[in-house]
């Protein structure tokens, strides 16, 4: 199926239309196992493990042991840093060296995210908007915008195709609204944010990809 995004000036009038490649986007490539993949990976790899516990090494007490070997009815206790010792050494519990990162090769990188663009072009969540630009940062024009398209009440991913500084600051300031840029698409802000609002450079550049 062919998908055709409008796209629209910043007072929500038709200007042209955008149809996305079906080499690319296409329902045929849409693969839940490998976007679910994806997004594991993401997760995964921003992890930052700081539970961390010491052994029974890394304590610090006597190595001696405390109580004869028979005849305390103390089980044979060893030193007192042992695990078996309520506040000492710690046995098979966390620890900060673990590493959680995960690979994926490019190719079903791309996959994966095509086809979660598909998906949220078959559910109508994408928009396209004419290239602009603010002659100062003004939250105010960015609100303005939005609220002629209709959508600033949801949760909304800005997608340009370069760093604008004007268009950056003006939307940033919003709670509902996340800027990125097109080359670091990804699936967790895809499926956090219910509208994906691209620039018209932005839409186009990843239709060519």
């Amino acid at each position: 199926m062919w998908y055709t995004i409008n796209i629209y000036d910043k007072t929500w009038k038709v200007v042209s239309k955008v149809t996305l490649d079906e080499k690319i986007f296409s329902d045929d490539k849409v693969n839940n196992n490998l976007i679910h993949e994806y997004y594991l990976l993401q997760a995964s790899n921003a992890r930052n493990p700081i539970a961390h516990t010491k052994t029974r090494w890394e304590v610090s007490g006597s190595g001696k042991k405390i109580y004869r070997q028979k005849g305390t009815g103390w089980a044979r206790a060893g030193e007192k840093r042992s695990p078996v010792r309520v506040g000492w050494g710690v046995a098979f519990w966390p620890r900060n060296e673990r590493n959680y990162t995960k690979n994926m090769n490019k190719k079903a990188r791309n996959l994966a995210l095509y086809g979660l663009l598909t998906l949220k072009a078959k559910d109508n969540e994408i928009l396209g908007l004419k290239d602009f630009d603010l002659k100062e940062p003004k939250t105010k024009d960015a609100v303005e915008i939005l609220t002629n398209i209709g959508i600033n009440n949801d949760k909304i991913l800005f997608v340009l195709n370069e760093k604008n500084i004007n268009l950056i600051k003006s939307f940033r300031n919003l709670n509902n609204v996340k800027y990125l840029l097109a080359d670091y698409l990804n699936p967790k802000d895809l499926l956090e944010y219910n509208k994906i609002l691209f620039l018209e450079s932005a839409l186009k550049k990843i239709n060519k990809e």
